[in-house]
């Protein structure tokens, strides 16, 4: 997927790519790329730098395994992270945001802060 492109590509499980037309609205791509609660926190805790699959489960939470590790697919799919493996034995995987995934760090800066200015307000 080009970085501002209309065109958002797929590679589903059997190798077919899929193509579709993102959204003409931009909040609305914004929110297809980073569209539920576990991408967003996945984005927050890779900020500060590459973490292996357990180091984000442990930091995330309740996540279940299946569902983290279909978020890191699809955000891989997406541009927004890297997956590398280490040959090693056990095998070692670690995750980080691409330049694309830190361009989002402002959009999670401003949820932070509307975040702490309600809780101020209503906490």
């Amino acid at each position: 997927m080009e970085m501002y492109g209309i065109l958002e590509t797929n590679r589903q499980e059997d190798g077919v790519v899929n193509e579709k037309t993102l959204p003409a609205c931009p909040v609305e791509t914004t929110l297809t790329l980073i569209s539920d609660k576990w991408k967003v926190l996945i984005i927050r805790d890779l900020l500060p730098g590459t973490k292996r699959f357990g180091e984000l489960k442990k930091s995330i939470g309740s996540v279940s395994q299946k569902v983290l590790t279909t978020q890191l697919r699809q955000m891989e799919e997406r541009g927004l992270l890297t997956r590398t493996v280490y040959p090693e034995v056990p095998p070692r995987v670690e995750y980080a945001l691409t330049e694309l995934g830190h361009s989002l760090e402002p959009v999670l800066e401003a949820m932070r802060d509307w975040g702490e200015a309600y809780k101020a307000k209503n906490g």
